[in-house]
């Protein structure tokens, strides 16, 4: 597991007069050019702060959407830098490149106490290529780097791995260590009961996470899409709901495991169901173990919901991780819903992550009612499941040659 005091961090950095290349995540979306959700600006700019105070000028960059190394006008960083310079009240520079002689003199001429935000990192195939050359030349731009980029720490990417690797001075910013140290006191000496609720469409990017929580946690409540295939392992029918066959086996295992360990693995005990997925289709509630006459498993059902929300008030320590069901859609809410509003109330240590958790936590009123609220989807997963997260693990080598 890793531990803040291995990092080289914040404090320890002489900044006066340097010209430090800050990875931020500002992956943030946009519609008609206008940033929607100004989070994760928002979570960068202690870090930033900082640096200013400390006479540091700054080259931020970040990735924004999946632009697969193509120029996309509609995955600009330009509104994003906009954003910022509202956030800041202070001008924010901005090149519509990442390296290049518009970058090199932009850089040259900006002052210290002043911030520029280059293009889109992703716009360039070396990015995902954990490309050295590219990263060489992000690197040419400035003497430190800082990453404050918690949700791309699980990628092996140029301006996550391959620039940090190159840098003699390199230090995590405060918003990677204080992911650090919630996730970490996830694993570390909990109060118990360990309450971990995970969700969303998909088993097999929570089978790591289930892998190690069991055996850590006392209860692990499951829901959303990927309870069917843990049902439908144990011999439920479950209609048309959403069934990964190729981990059954994988699914049969972690059930074993669980009981091996004496961790509570909880499965929905009745469902909402329809025919087919529209705001406007008709309901029916169906317990477990009852025919699904074909349907299509949406949500949780009230029965569930009351007991995953006992769980969570019995709680002292909680993890949760993916809706519980289609929340999107307002008819098919609730059991997202239940959960966010027992998590709310909850007077616990409480973790949530990834992007659906956090849409519904804001959606339902509760985004400052959390101890933490991470960042990171994949990343935050990564982390809980034990896995190494490349971007963290750079700092802990030695340093290459540039």
């Amino acid at each position: 597991m890793y531990k803040v005091e291995e990092f080289p961090r914040l404090h320890q950095a002489s900044l006066d007069k340097k010209t430090v290349l800050l990875r931020v995540d500002f992956n943030v979306p946009l519609k008609d050019g206008k940033v929607t959700d100004d989070e994760r600006i928002v979570r960068a700019l202690p870090t930033i702060r900082y640096l200013f105070e400390h006479g540091a000028r700054i080259v931020a960059f970040s990735h924004l959407g999946r632009p697969k190394g193509e120029w996309r006008t509609d995955l600009s960083m330009k509104p994003v830098a906009e954003r910022l310079a509202e956030l800041l009240e202070y001008p924010v520079h901005f090149v519509p490149a990442c390296i290049g002689p518009d970058v090199n003199s932009t850089v040259e001429h900006l002052g210290y106490g002043e911030i520029l935000i280059l293009e889109n990192v992703r716009f360039y195939p070396g990015e995902k290529a954990n490309d050295t050359e590219f990263a060489r030349a992000l690197a040419s731009l400035g003497n430190v780097y800082v990453s404050d980029a918690f949700g791309v720490l699980h990628r092996k990417h140029a301006s996550v791995y391959a620039l940090p690797a190159l840098m003699q001075e390199r230090y995590i910013g405060f918003l990677v260590e204080e992911e650090i140290r919630k996730l970490g006191a996830l694993l570390e000496n909990p109060d118990r009961p360990f309450v971990a609720l995970l969700g969303g469409a998909k088993v097999k990017d929570k089978i790591p996470v289930l892998e190690n929580l069991i055996g850590k946690v006392d209860t692990i409540c499951i829901g959303g899409g990927m309870a069917y295939t843990f049902l439908y392992a144990l011999g439920h029918d479950i209609g048309r709901s959403r069934l990964e066959k190729e981990h059954i086996d994988v699914v049969k295992n972690l059930l074993d495991l669980s009981q091996r360990y004496g961790t509570d693995f909880l499965l929905p005990v009745d469902h909402i169901a329809v025919d087919h997925i529209d705001v406007d289709a008709t309901i029916t509630r169906i317990r477990t173990g009852e025919d699904f006459h074909g349907k299509i498993g949406v949500d949780i059902g009230p029965e569930t919901r009351k007991l995953f929300a006992q769980k969570i008030a019995e709680a002292r320590t909680i993890f949760w991780n993916g809706p519980m069901g289609i929340f999107e859609m307002e008819p098919f809410a609730e059991g997202t819903r239940a959960v966010a509003r027992a998590l709310i109330e909850a007077e616990c240590f409480s973790v949530v992550g990834g992007g659906d958790s956090l849409s519904a936590l804001k959606q339902f009123g509760g985004y400052d009612k959390v101890t933490h609220a991470s960042t990171g989807g994949g990343a935050s997963l990564a982390f809980v499941a034990g896995q190494h997260l490349p971007g963290l693990d750079v700092f802990l080598e030695p340093l290459k040659k540039a």
